[in-house]
C-alpha cells in the first residue's frame, strides 16, 4: 500500500510556495531513523501555480495588483472618461464602461479586493472568505455604471469634462484649469445642448418675494419653504422632479429687500448646474404700522378738542404694551412725536432698537353750533 502525503502551493503577486510529495511505504515508520534520512533529502518541487479565475480587473483598469487605492481611483477615472458611451460611439464602449465600473468597486472595496486577490472572481461569486474575515455573501455587479460613475464626479459637474483629449498625460487629466475652454469665454453658443469643448452653465436665478411680520422681524425667526425642482437621473440624461424644505433664517431687524440665496437648489438640467434660489424680504402690510428702517409709525387720531386743549395718547408697543404720551402743548395735524428704543432691532445691532413715532391725525368738526362759534371767536382773538 502506497500513502502520499502532499502540500500544494499558491503563486500570488510574485510568491511561490514550494510543495513537498513523500511516499510511504508499508512498514515504515515516521519516528524510524531510515524515515527521517529519507525526509531530509526529499528535494522540494515547485507547484503548478494556481491562477484566480475570472475577469483580470487590474488589466480592466490597466494597473498592477501591487497599486494602491489612489492609483486605482486614477485609472478608473482615465478609463470612465475614455469608455463612457456619451463620449465613445463604439459598439462596445456601453460594456466596456460597464466593466471598468465593476473593476472600480471592487478593488477600491478592501474586503471584496482580499477575496479576489486569493480566489479571483469565482471566488466573490462563490462567497468565498479569507482568514478572520468570516462568509462573505456572494457577488454579482448590479450596480448602474452610470451611477458610479456620478458618485464618484460628485453628480453635477461631469459632463463638461466629456470633452477633453483622450491622450492626457495623467498630469493633465487632473489640471483643474484644463477644463475651462477659453475660447468659449464670453461667446453666446448659436445652437442647442452642449458641444464639444463647452461646459455646462448655470441655470439662471429663482427670485421669490418672501413676506415677514414685525413681530418676525421684531424676533427673528425660521421660515420653511418648500420647493419642488428638477434633479439628474444618475445617468446624467433624464430629469426626476423632487421636493425638497428649504429653512429661510431671518434674523432680527433685517429690512425690506435683504436678500437670501441658497446656491444651487434649483432647478438642473441636462445642459444647466443647479441655479440659485434667492428669497427677498418684503413687509407684511400691518394693521397699526408702518415700517420706516428700523423705525415703526404709529399714526394716533385725536380730536380739535385735543389738539388744542391737551391730552396723553395711549401708544401701543410691539410687545403688546401701552405706553402713555401726555402732549400738553397744542397739536398740530401731522405733528411727530418719538418713543426712543420702542421699534425694531437695528440689523447691525440687534441689541439696539430704533424708534417708535407717533404722528397726530387731528378730526375736525363737520360743523359749530352758532353760540360756540362765537366763545371760540373771542377764545382765538388774541392768537
Amino acid at each position: 500500500m502506497v500513502l502520499i502525503w502532499t502540500q500544494f502551493g499558491v503563486k500570488h503577486k510574485n510568491v511561490n510556495v514550494k510543495c513537498k510529495v513523500r511516499v510511504m511505504h508499508r512498514g515504515d515508520s515516521s519516528g524510524s531513523s531510515s524515515s527521517a534520512e529519507s525526509t531530509k533529502s526529499e528535494p522540494d518541487t515547485p507547484c503548478l501555480a494556481i491562477k484566480p479565475t475570472g475577469k483580470d480587473f487590474y488589466k480592466v483598469l490597466g494597473v498592477i495588483p501591487e497599486s494602491n487605492e489612489d492609483e486605482i481611483k486614477k485609472a478608473y477615472r482615465k478609463m470612465a472618461l475614455k469608455f463612457h458611451p456619451d463620449k465613445n460611439s463604439d459598439a462596445d464602449a456601453e460594456d466596456k464602461f460597464k466593466e471598468i465600473a465593476e473593476a472600480y468597486e471592487i478593488l477600491t472595496d478592501p474586503k471584496r479586493r482580499s477575496i479576489y486577490d486569493q480566489f479571483g472572481e469565482e471566488g466573490l461569486k462563490s462567497g468565498a472568505s479569507t482568514a478572520g474575515q468570516g462568509n462573505v455573501s456572494r457577488h454579482n455587479f448590479h450596480t448602474d455604471p452610470h451611477a458610479t460613475f456620478s458618485s464618484f464626479f460628485h453628480g453635477s459637474d461631469h459632463f463638461d469634462i466629456f470633452f477633453g483629449n483622450d491622450n492626457d498625460s495623467e498630469e493633465e487629466l487632473f489640471n483643474p484649469f484644463r477644463r475651462f475652454p477659453f475660447s468659449h469665454v464670453g461667446g453666446i453658443p448659436d445652437g442647442g445642448g452642449l458641444r464639444r469643448g463647452q461646459r455646462r452653465l448655470q441655470g439662471d436665478e429663482v427670485v421669490h418675494d418672501l413676506l415677514v411680520t414685525l413681530d418676525e422681524v421684531m424676533q427673528g425667526c425660521t421660515k420653511h419653504v418648500k420647493i419642488t425642482r428638477s434633479r439628474l437621473h444618475p445617468d446624467g440624461r433624464s430629469l426626476r422632479s423632487e421636493e425638497k424644505v428649504l429653512n429661510v433664517v431671518v434674523k432680527k431687524g433685517w429690512k425690506a429687500g435683504t436678500k437670501i440665496t441658497f446656491p444651487r437648489e434649483g432647478d438642473e438640467t441636462p445642459n444647466n448646474t443647479p441655479a440659485d434660489i434667492t428669497f427677498i424680504l418684503r413687509d407684511k402690510e400691518h394693521a397699526q404700522y408702518k415700517r420706516d428702517g428700523s423705525n415703526i409709525v404709529y399714526t394716533a387720531t385725536i380730536t380739535l378738542k385735543e389738539a388744542l386743549c391737551g391730552c396723553t395718547v395711549n401708544v401701543p408697543t410691539l410687545d403688546n404694551r401701552m405706553m402713555p404720551l401726555p402732549c400738553s402743548d397744542v397739536i398740530k395735524p401731522g405733528a411727530v412725536r418719538r418713543l426712543r428704543g420702542e421699534g425694531l432691532p437695528m440689523p447691525k445691532s440687534p441689541s439696539q432698537r430704533g424708534d417708535l413715532v407717533v404722528e397726530f391725525q387731528v378730526l375736525f368738526p363737520d360743523r359749530i353750533p352758532p353760540q360756540s362759534r362765537e366763545i371760540i371767536k373771542h377764545s382765538l382773538a388774541q392768537c
